[in-house]
């Protein structure tokens, strides 16, 4: 193990948009705006927005009035309503850069001001992504750098605004992640990236030297050598337990290997990197907010290739602990290097274990591109998972895991085979192999591969692409963790 050192200068794709959420008690009319935003209704109409707009607003109609237009919105109920029509201000906005929006609190809002302020902060941040950063001019569109809250009065608002837009920045560094070309986004490129992270410890493990056969043998398809990522947020202080891991799945590209995918599939293959990007962009947010707990990212980054170093159907290969695999699909790689990683997060005290992968399309067949599915055998740290992921916006379900799903992936050639060779139930039978190498002690995994990349826009605060799955859900499972052990 070393400590990375950057192997690239700079890229086209090394910078986030900073936005400026503040908060202010004036008029939105006196924030010196280049654009007004609220909701359709009263507020609109004291604003100065024509019954037309109102009407006219599915989802969003400009107004152009004396000063700044007015951009009048349909919001929907609740949080995500507010988070969306923040988003869509953002979006709204002219072509200029460097732009000021400013939104009009709702006083007859329903929801306490606190969430009002934390949906539009996080909104706002999500609706500033840009996912065009490959131009030949080499930089994003910076079109929104200030978004100011008006109408906002309260002990703390400040903090929750800067707080949610906090981790909507380090949920927009795991979109950029996965979004960026695989040509450009290869297992040394995002250990450089990882590597700016501030206040974090990263190093490297090869695979090969530290006994990781499975990471090894996946990754020797590709001529970018495969890496384990493992990046350690320690602050002086925090309790000896919990020790919080989080596993991501890093696989920068994936042809299916002998198992080629086909050409629809193929396509969207860089984003099977999503749950190493989200961990990485967690561990961001959880060092930036200076969380009192110990969390460590592990990511197993490779390559699955095909070529004459490929793995084949009905290889053998020795895992981190010890345990045999069958190969049975060469395209049921993640599984295999999540394995190794697994074991070396257990081996290196973690006492929770939460795993992030695009693993399965089963999970997506039956979530759809809304929720991720959770997995566990302790259906207690299982069902913390799923409630931190819901209150954060990352919506996930619980599934079930069974003792009687694991003679299934029995071998006749080794101690397990990689899949179980049966139609229903991959992704159960997926979560059943990662069971085998999780170790004592709580853990859970979320099969994310419906909603890491969105095929369309959901009409949601994301738009089509990367949604950065899983940052908002681990930022704040480690929270909860950290408030539990310090109370």
């Amino acid at each position: 193990m070393a400590r990375w050192h950057a192997i690239q200068d700079g890229s086209r794709y090394d910078r986030v948009v900073t936005m400026d959420v503040t908060l202010s008690t004036n008029d939105p009319r006196a924030a010196d705006a280049d654009l007004i935003a609220v909701a359709a209704g009263p507020q609109a109409t004291a604003l100065g927005a024509p019954a037309r707009a109102l009407r006219e607003a599915d989802p969003i109609a400009t107004a152009y009035i004396d000063g700044p237009p007015l951009a009048v919105i349909a919001v929907a109920a609740g949080v995500e309503g507010l988070r969306t029509a923040a988003a869509r201000a953002v979006r709204a906005c002219g072509s200029g850069a460097d732009q000021t929006v400013a939104w009009a609190l709702d006083p007859a809002s329903p929801l306490a001001l606190s969430k009002q302020v934390h949906a539009l902060a996080e909104g706002a941040v999500l609706g500033s992504y840009d996912g065009r950063r490959w131009r030949s001019d080499g930089s994003p569109r910076e079109r929104v750098r200030r978004f100011v809250i008006c109408g906002a009065d309260g002990d703390g608002l400040a903090a929750v605004a800067a707080r949610a837009a906090l981790v909507a920045r380090w949920c927009n560094t795991a979109r950029e992640l996965v979004d960026a070309p695989a040509n450009l986004m290869s297992p040394a490129e995002l250990a450089r990236r990882a590597s700016e992270i501030p206040g974090v410890e990263l190093e490297l493990v090869d695979p090969a030297r530290a006994g990781l056969g499975a990471l090894a043998a996946v990754g020797a398809s590709s001529a970018s050598p495969p890496l384990l990522l493992v990046l350690r947020h320690r602050p002086a202080g925090a309790p000896q337990t919990p020790r919080l891991a989080l596993v991501g799945k890093g696989v920068t590209f994936d042809t299916g290997g002998y198992f080629l995918k086909s050409r629809p599939e193929i396509v969207h293959q860089k984003a099977d990197m999503a749950g190493g990007a989200a961990v990485i962009a967690a561990l961001g947010a959880i060092a930036e907010l200076a969380l009192p707990l110990s969390v460590t990212a592990v990511v197993p980054a490779c390559e699955n290739m095909v070529g004459a170093t490929a793995i084949r159907p009905t290889d053998v290969i020795t895992t981190a602990s010890g345990l045999t695999v069958e190969v049975v699909n060469p395209d049921a790689e993640g599984r295999l290097i999540l394995a190794d990683a697994l074991w070396y997060a257990r081996s290196d005290g973690a006492t929770h274990l939460v795993d992030l992968a695009t693993l399965t399309a089963g999970v997506s067949d039956a979530l759809g591109d809304l929720y991720g599915g959770v997995f566990g055998g302790d259906t207690v740290w299982r069902d913390a998972v799923v409630d931190a992921g819901n209150a954060a916006g990352d919506l996930a379900w619980p599934l079930p895991l069974h003792e009687r799903y694991e003679p299934w992936l029995e071998s006749t050639v080794a101690d397990l085979r990689n899949v179980a060779g049966k139609r229903l139930g991959f992704s159960v039978f997926a979560a059943a192999f990662l069971a085998r190498f999780a170790g004592d002690g709580p853990w859970a995994h979320v099969d994310m591969l419906g909603p890491a990349l969105l095929a369309e826009d959901r009409g949601d605060a994301f738009g089509a692409g990367a949604s950065g799955y899983g940052v908002r859900m681990l930022v704040e499972l480690a929270a909860r963790c950290s408030a539990e052990a310090v109370g």
